[in-house]
């Protein structure tokens, strides 16, 4: 971040997280509202306590559609036309995996592979149903649940920044536990730390430097359990059911949109290191840095970023290069 003391940070603990806002302005009322819309959005979006429209959504599932407000009807459709592509792993009904594995959380363990493929069945993306007219939800089938996690950080990171400009901030960053989205550049520019995948909190492998863009990176290492000599890790593979076993360790996302960072950052690390250059190919807006648990760190493309190698454990491959 930049060395400079007219920096004013604020802080508070929503969605499960450190929320950290850095500001050129001393300015209480403006972070008060940032996090008052931060807790508007996660009241609406939390699967983690009964009562939010996507709990009502669940609840109502395989019985009637569940009118919602505009934002949350936004997400899910957002989230669904992620979800139906046959090689995304993303998905927006895997809510009843989710809550069986219980990964972060405590009684965690493998389920029994019959458990698995009975959910399975409740977790198809193509059973949300949307009505247009009626901004209207309807899961399917019984059982059935709707989890946003993957998304709403990013949504409501997006929000945020969009609150700061209509209140005339040029520079300033807003960090939502793993969804950064800065604003302009300061002097010095904004300097985003890439954290050591199995390392202690802070031990980094490099530096992003970027103006004007988001950062999200999704890791193996952030939720994981250990059962019988083997790591679980939190990012479930929609299609078996189990967590996603490829070369890397983490994927990080660099792109105007938040919201566009927590889709790719599943996407890809589900398509792995070579497939997912290739779709980033046809998206000169969005690059991606992979590391991969060889120590390798690999970087799709540079235009909108500067990446600093900082642990000589690793080896930096630049695929422009």
């Amino acid at each position: 971040m930049p060395k400079d003391e007219s920096v004013y940070s604020y802080s508070a603990v929503l969605m499960g997280s450190p929320i950290l806002l850095k500001l050129f302005r001393r300015d209480e009322a403006l972070a008060g509202r940032v996090f008052a819309l931060i807790k508007r959005y996660e009241d609406l979006f939390t699967v983690n306590r009964a009562e939010s429209e996507v709990m009502d959504i669940n609840r109502a599932a395989g019985q009637r559609p569940v009118s919602v407000s505009a934002a949350v009807y936004q997400l899910i459709k957002c989230a669904k036309a992620a979800s139906v592509p046959p090689a995304s792993a993303f998905n927006l009904a895997i809510g009843p995996l989710v809550k069986r594995w219980r990964i972060g959380f405590q009684g965690d363990s493998v389920p029994p592979e019959v458990d698995i493929q009975a959910l399975l069945a409740i977790t198809q993306p193509q059973d949300v149903l949307l009505d247009d007219a009626r901004q209207s939800v309807f899961l399917a089938k019984p059982g059935m649940e709707i989890d946003l996690g993957a998304i709403a950080k990013g949504y409501i990171a997006d929000r945020v920044r969009d609150l700061l400009r209509k209140e005339g901030v040029r520079e300033g960053l807003i960090n939502l536990g793993g969804n950064v989205q800065t604003l302009g550049a300061p002097e010095g520019g904004w300097s985003i730390g890439l954290q050591k995948p199995f390392a202690a909190s802070g031990e980094l492998v490099g530096a992003i430097e970027v103006v004007d863009k988001s950062v999200v990176t999704s890791g193996t290492y952030e939720r994981y359990f250990e059962q019988d000599g083997r790591r679980y890790h939190h990012i479930l593979n929609p299609h078996t059911g189990y967590p996603l076993d490829n070369e890397l360790d983490s994927v990080t996302i660099i792109s105007t949109d938040s919201l566009d960072g927590d889709i790719w950052t599943t996407l890809l690390y589900g398509a792995g290191v070579e497939a997912g250059r290739q779709w980033l190919a046809r998206r000169p807006d969005i690059e991606a840095i992979f590391v991969t648990k060889r120590r390798e760190i690999f970087l799709s493309s540079r235009r909108h970023f500067r990446f600093t190698l900082l642990d000589d454990g690793y080896r930096l491959i630049d695929c422009t290069a």
